[in-house]
């Protein structure tokens, strides 16, 4: 279900569908949607792997609502977990970040989301990131880098650039 009142309402929109076509699928673990929307990441990866729990996190009420709803009706309720980013316990370590980040928030805004999320993945764990090249998809990479993440263009298509970041190898 889409509805207005939310990113993209009418259908999915093509960053998403980038990211849902060329970033590797999760397997098992538990895993972040960050800035959700309607669920469609989330949904999707618990439809098609039993062994995956999908932290769905948005800030819109209306966005999380719709969570819930496309999880019943894929029968995944109990393994997709619509919550406000302050609803996620703070021991929760995330075995992979998936996002279509909300870039119209602004640099800063987005900047200080991925600074308190990206630190919350496990050791060895991934973040894939879909944004347009035009909306400052290698100007983010940039960040992240000099953030102390490794962070590399991992596909691309139609316009969007799918980042693979990790944590920087330490001694």
């Amino acid at each position: 279900m889409v509805s207005s009142g939310v990113f993209s309402p009418n259908r999915l929109d093509a960053g998403t569908a980038v990211l849902l076509k060329k970033a590797p699928r999760p397997g098992r673990g538990v895993f972040l949607d960050l800035g959700c929307g309607y669920g469609p990441i989330s949904c999707v990866f618990a439809h098609q792997s039993p062994k995956v729990t999908m932290y769905a996190v948005d800030v819109n009420e209306r966005a999380l609502e719709l969570v819930e709803e496309n999880a019943r009706i894929l029968e995944v309720s109990d393994r997709v977990i619509a919550a406000k980013p302050d609803g996620v316990p703070v021991d929760v370590v995330f075995d992979g970040i998936y996002s279509n980040p909300p870039i119209h928030v602004g640099k800063e805004a987005l900047h200080e989301m991925l600074r308190l999320w990206l630190p919350r993945l496990g050791p060895d764990a991934l973040a894939w990131l879909v944004v347009a090249r035009h909306l400052g998809g290698d100007s983010l990479r940039d960040w992240l880098e000099a953030e102390g993440w490794v962070a590399e263009k991992y596909a691309s298509q139609k316009g969007y650039r799918i980042l693979k970041v990790g944590r920087a190898e330490t001694e």
